[in-house]
Order: structure tokens, then sequence, then C-alpha cells
């Protein structure tokens, strides 16, 4: 397999000031040395990008033709979709079965999505007073830095590479030095689509110095963030200086709430794809369950039957469903959480531990804990990672007022046969999503974010063409 490692800046693949090593979390080997972009090249990117999105090529080609350019991509990666997956499976260690079944599909979904937006995007007539015609045109940003973080690594690059470019802006990709290749094999499929050079560039590096430089950059017009919440707010601090705009989808501990009249065992299978798809690698991972206290017993035997199931294994078989995460540095990470648990009293029921396959692989065990307080670190931090923490609650406005107890406001689950009471919660709870009698599912016509600390601004959906244009008002005297 070809894998590209270069920096893709103006339409060319370069050098950039050092490499760095792209490790398989499974086999624990160098899959690649990949180029790392550093202030310069950085510079360079935003340079081509600005330049690009200025030129007659770009800025005044039909919307029509950006459409075509769009769905051309579309069809690219719907050709090269076993290609791309294998190599996401490689980088981030998930499963294959998610690789090819949600994310390659989703991605595909995607830019045919936003290609049928990019020739709808107008403004409007107004009605004004006196005697003028007043109208409105939406407009590209400009240059658009994109961050991507690795648990979805060509997935959630999709998310803000195809609305910017359905829009008309000009981007520089920075994919997680986890996690390059797809993002890497995504501008080249851009070049062969047809877009012109300089329109997408991709530049793999670590916060510092690659996403720091791009941030600070002053031809950057917007920065579209994923990530942590503590790397947002140093985004913010960093964009402020030039006063860029930003958009941050940042952190979760979405609560998954299970009422005593729910179908129970519809409850069950959600709350186990809830922490532990993608090996809890999600930022609106189902990690805080809530169990009406009547049924918590009932409702815990089941799970533990379930999660037994859920054993680590080769990411590139078939059957395996929970992968290794992403890194060394992850895994330690969440075994620091899952210590924590224990020190507080949380009583651990599944997992708790580090395992292998064949002596590789980051793996930890899909690991629940019961009797957690609300107050434990386990119920209050995002642990990325496949560990739940199971708590109970008394009613609706208990589950509630429960559910709202965090800084976060990603996503809400929410499982009962009360239509009133389902919508109730939905009302109250201070969450961007929530799922009803279902957890974790997505769209490409359907916004996406935050409340609270979890970010603001939305992917996906029209309310995503918000997020990469902005709005002129023209005033005509027809006197």
């Amino acid at each position: 397999m070809e894998l590209r490692t270069d920096l893709l800046i103006g339409g060319e693949w370069v050098d950039g000031a050092g490499r760095f090593e792209d490790v398989n979390p499974f086999t624990e080997e160098t899959i690649a040395e990949v180029a790392e972009a550093g202030p310069d090249q950085v510079d360079d990117a935003v340079r081509s990008a600005r330049e690009a999105f200025e030129s007659d090529e770009w800025r005044g080609m039909d919307p029509h033709h950006r459409a075509r350019l769009l769905n051309r991509l579309a069809d690219l990666i719907e050709e090269r979709a076993s290609e791309l997956a294998e190599i996401e499976t490689r980088d981030n260690g998930k499963p294959s079965f998610e690789s090819s079944r949600v994310d390659l599909p989703s991605v595909i979904e995607n830019y045919r999505y936003f290609a049928g937006w990019a020739d709808k995007v107008g403004g409007k007539t107004i009605p004004v007073s006196g005697p003028f015609l007043n109208y409105t045109r939406r407009e590209p940003l400009g240059v658009v830095g994109a961050i991507v973080p690795w648990n979805y690594p060509l997935s959630l690059a999709s998310w803000k590479v195809a609305p910017a470019l359905a829009c008309g802006n000009s981007v520089v990709l920075k994919p997680a030095e986890q996690t390059p290749l797809t993002a890497l094999k995504l501008g080249e499929l851009a070049l062969e689509a047809g877009f012109p050079p300089g329109v997408l560039n991709v530049i793999p590096g670590r916060g510092e110095p690659t996403g720091q430089a791009l941030v600070e950059h002053p031809y950057v017009d917007k920065i579209s963030f994923t990530g942590s919440v503590e790397t947002g707010k140093k985004v913010m601090r960093s964009a402020a200086e030039n006063l860029t705009e930003v958009h941050l989808e940042l952190g979760g501990k979405s609560p998954n709430v299970v009422f005593a009249d729910a179908d129970v065992e519809a409850a069950v299978r959600g709350a186990t794809t809830g922490i532990f798809y993608g090996k809890g690698e999600v930022c609106a991972a189902g990690s805080r369950l809530y169990l009406e206290e009547s049924i918590h017993d009932e409702f815990m035997e089941r799970l533990l039957e379930r999660t037994e199931k859920m054993k680590p294994g080769d990411p590139t078989e078939a059957g395996t469903r929970l992968g290794p995460l992403v890194s060394a540095e992850q895994r330690d990470r969440v075994m620091k959480y899952i210590e924590a648990g224990r020190d507080d009293g949380a009583r651990l029921v599944a997992g708790g531990g580090t395992t292998s396959v064949d002596g590789t692989g980051y793996f930890v065990e899909a690991t629940i804990f019961d009797d957690v307080d609300p107050e434990m670190t386990i119920a209050r931090e995002e642990i990325f990672g496949p560990v739940l923490a199971t708590l109970t609650f008394d009613g609706l406005e208990n589950a509630v007022e429960q559910a709202n107890q965090t800084i976060y406001g990603l996503a809400a689950g929410v499982w009962t046969r009360d239509v009133g009471k389902a919508h109730r919660f939905a009302r109250d709870v201070q969450a961007g999503t929530v799922w009803v009698n279902t957890y974790n599912r997505y769209d490409s016509a359907s916004p996406f974010g935050g409340y609270k600390q979890s970010g603001f601004g939305r992917e996906l959906g029209k309310q995503a063409l918000d997020e990469y244009t902005q709005t002129k008002s023209v005033w005509v005297n027809l006197d």
C-alpha cells in the first residue's frame, strides 16, 4: 500500500521541518515516518490557501462546478474505500468493522451532502424603509484552518472540509500527529478530483509547533477545532490575538438515562454501544449511565453479560469489536482514571486492566464501575476510553438534575416508553444532541455540537454553512 508521508502545500508534496513516527497501536510498530510542518511550512500552506482563495480559478468558479468537484471527490473516496478503511484501522486501532462499515460510508455521504449545498448558498431580499433595494449575499470567509483529532480522522475531517469547500473557502487541514495518513490520502484524492492547487493543503504535525502556528497565523480567517476542552481554551486565547473566528467542538461526559419503563434489552444494547463503540474514544460517549433505582440490579446483570463478550482483538479481523487505544499515552491516561475510580471507592464490576493480543497492542479492557458518586473523578472528567460510570436516580426531575451536573453538554440519551417523559427530558437536559431510545446516531443532514464547555457552533446539516460563510448587506438607491 502506497502511503503519502510528505506535506501537501499548493498542490505539491514537500518535506517538512522534521519527521515523526506514526505507530500502529495494535502491532506497536512504526507504519511510516511522516513529515511535520514547522512554522515556515505552516506559513507556506496558509499563503498558498490565501492565493488559491483569491484566484479567479477558485473564487470565480461556478458553484455548480464546485458541486461537481465535491461529488467527484466522493466518488474517488468510494472507489478507494477499502484502502482508506484499512489505513484508518492501522493508524487508529479501531476495528475494521467500524472503519469500513461506519466511518467510510459516512465520509462519502458528507461530501455528497455538502456537494448538494454548494449551488444553494444564497442571500435574501429584505423589505426596508425608503426607496431602496436591500439584499444580502452569503460569501465565503477565506482561509479555514481545520484541526481534527485522532479518534475519527477521516470522518471528522469531512465534517469540516466538505462544508468549507462547498461554500468556496480554501482549507489548511492539520490532522492529529497520531493519525495523519488518511488526511494525506484525502489531499491526494482532492488533487485527482481536480481541485485547484492550494484549495486543500494538508500539514501533519503536533499541537506545537504546527497547530499553534496555524491558529496564530494572521491570514487565517477561521479556525475549526475538534479536541479537548483544555486545548480548545488555548486555541481561543491564541486566536484572539488576530480576532480570528473560532468554532470549537470539544469534549463530553454524556449522560445515558434509563427509566424503569424502558425496553431494558434495547437500553442494555444502547448502553454497551454508547460506551464501548470506538473503544470509548468518542466525544459523545455515554460515559455516565443513570439507572432508575428499581431496575438497577436487573439492568446491571444484563449489561455485565454483554460486556463479557467485548473481548479485545486484532482490529483487522471482521469479528473484533474492541480494538486497542490509539497510543500508549492514551492507554496510560485511561488507566490512571481507572485507578482513581478504585481510590475514590467506586465498585469495579468489569474489566479494569490492560491486556494484549499475542503480546502487543495498547488495549484496555471494557470496564464498568458501579456505586459511583457524582463527585467522583470518573463521574466528572472525560476519560476517553472504554470506562463506564454507573449511577442511580429517582424520578424525572432527579434524572435531569444529575444529568446536568457537569461542565459539558455535548450529548445525552434517554430510554423510556413514555413519550411525554422523553420529550420533557429532551427539553430540560443541557446537551446539543439528545437520543431517545437509541444512541450514537449521526447523519449528514442533522446538526451536531455542544452546550457549555463542550464548545459552540454546529457541524453537519444546513447549520454548518453558517460556520463557513459571512453575510454582506447591499443597499441600492432606486431613486
